[in-house]
């Protein structure tokens, strides 16, 4: 679960940090200092934010680590190459996952700005 979430949270950091620098290479060279200052300030606590979920998933890892050198003790050598595949494979489906939810949510707005465009 604890994995779940991380990797969640930096997929959400990622997705909010990648948003508000297209916003700041968007902005003219006449837009107003205010607006600049809000977005670097913006992007400056989702840096930090992301650092801090990498050194959380870093922790998760270690965990995990622990967790699958005692389940070794117990499972048979097939269940436990099982269970380390679904450990490998369960942050890159979740990340593939978003990725989709991502691609389907711009795919309707797209549909929607269409639509409204008719």
């Amino acid at each position: 679960g604890d994995l779940d979430k991380v990797v969640n949270l930096l997929l959400s950091l990622s997705g909010r940090l990648a948003r508000v620098e297209t916003a700041l290479g968007s902005l003219g060279p006449h837009a107003p200092a205010e607006d600049k200052l809000a977005l670097r300030e913006k992007q400056r606590l989702l840096v930090a934010q992301l650092e801090d979920a990498k050194e959380l998933k870093e922790h998760v890892g270690r965990r995990e680590e622990a967790v699958g050198a005692m389940v070794a003790r117990y499972l048979p050598a097939e269940h436990l190459q099982d269970y380390q595949h679904f450990v490998k494979m369960k942050s890159a489906l979740i990340a593939e996952q978003r990725e989709l939810e991502e691609k389907i949510k711009l795919g309707q707005e797209q549909l929607r700005c269409l639509r409204e465009s008719l």
